[in-house]
């Protein structure tokens, strides 16, 4: 599963062949080994789960300072043509037509059951393009679902192309990201506020497009670089002492603390964006319309409600994980755990899950069946801590 090891529990198995060499390396591979990386698989990717300082370090110098994350193994996009809007549209919730140059939205690749095919950002460029990022779990599903739709509107005498990155990504993140990148830029980082981007030189790197967007909670920019050039631009900005490397430990633990959803655990295909309470990310006008896949299933779930619903779970003393059950104060199953883990910031437990409906308000005591025993809950509301979000 994709979240397997994601707080270090992996074991590489032990034999003649090399492990690693079945899996794909990001450009700064070589890179984190050097640094004390501690490799593991993630979605067929060899991947830092941390470093030399513990989970818990890594994870609140991020929440107080600034990390740097490789997130280059991430499906990088860009959508060509005139028609590249309808597209783009024709695969997901967001009203792409709405939003302002350089401007990016948090979307979903729904399928004609209503499920989430994965989650994306598209960035609608002043460049002539769309610029979308997705999961690595789901690159080779998402190339080949837009792939297949590109082939129906070329059919049509559209007007459409697309083009896979091969670029690096690497998320900064953390209070004083704004400090540390501002030294290596022209632009004025205070007119870049959260969801917009903009092409820039950083660090006498040119053609970097950054963004500001994360996935820790914290202030933050993804910056896709050229191959080349990414490890030279990750050491400038490690020269700043207030800057550490950081692994999917922590990436796990601030993505759940804030509130967000990994996919293949907390969203996937047997999941609408209504139980996921993602109600947000579908555009006003594309409810009209109801003109993006799964339509007839997701716009009425808005209304009538679902049976189930994804909330959060706060409880002290044995750490909760994916799959444990979520039960009634009497008892009952009523729905599973879907990620969780202590949080470094709150010193409790947190998660998220599915539960029926009626145990879905906040404040609601469940209890959580952990190791035979059922300990007690209580739903919260998300982000478990507060976000930081740059706004201007």
């Amino acid at each position: 599963h994709v979240a397997k090891g994601l707080m270090g529990n992996v074991v590489l198995r032990n034999t003649c062949i090399d492990y690693t060499a079945a899996l794909k390396k990001t450009p700064l591979f070589d890179f984190h080994r050097e640094q004390g990386g501690k490799m593991v698989e993630f979605a067929g990717w060899s991947m830092p789960v941390q470093y030399k300082d513990s989970h818990i370090v890594s994870h609140m110098h991020t929440r107080e300072h600034c990390s740097i994350f490789d997130v280059s193994h991430m499906l990088q996009t860009k959508v060509h043509g005139k028609d590249r809007v309808k597209f783009m549209e024709s695969l997901v919730v967001a009203d792409v037509g709405e939003l302002q140059d350089n401007q990016g939205t948090l979307s979903l690749f729904t399928n004609e059951k209503g499920g989430i095919m994965d989650d994306l950002i598209v960035t609608k460029t002043d460049q002539g393009y769309l610029y979308i990022v997705s999961n690595a779990g789901c690159a080779d599903k998402d190339s080949a679902h837009m792939k297949a739709r590109l082939a129906e509107f070329k059919a049509a005498g559209l007007d459409v192309d697309l083009e896979f990155l091969d670029e690096a990504l690497i998320a900064v993140q953390g209070p004083s990201m704004s400090r540390v990148l501002q030294a290596g830029l022209k632009e004025d980082l205070g007119k870049l506020t959260f969801m917009t981007s903009t092409l820039a030189t950083v660090f006498g790197v040119p053609g970097c497009r950054v963004t500001r967007c994360g996935y820790t909670g914290e202030d933050g920019v993804e910056i896709s670089v050229p191959r080349s050039r990414v490890v030279e631009l990750t050491e400038k900005m490690l020269a700043n002492s207030e800057v550490k490397l950081a692994g999917l430990g922590a990436r796990d633990s601030l993505r759940l603390e804030a509130g967000l959803c990994l996919y293949g655990n907390d969203i996937d295909e047997t999941t609408t964006p209504v139980e996921a309470t993602l109600v947000w990310t579908i555009g006003k006008r594309r409810r009209q319309t109801k003109d993006f896949p799964g339509a007839a299933i997701i716009v009425p779930q808005i209304k009538a409600k679902t049976a189930r619903k994804r909330v959060g779970l706060v409880s002290t003393g044995p750490p909760v994980r994916q799959h444990t059950p979520i039960l009634s104060s009497d008892g009952k199953v009523i729905g599973e755990v879907t990620s969780g883990c202590p949080s470094p910031c709150l010193k409790k437990n947190v998660a998220m899950g599915y539960v029926d409906a009626a145990f879905a308000k906040n404040g609601t005591a469940l209890q959580v069946e952990v190791r035979k025993k059922a300990v007690p809950a209580v739903v919260s509301k998300m982000p478990f801590v507060p976000t930081n979000y740059y706004s201007g």
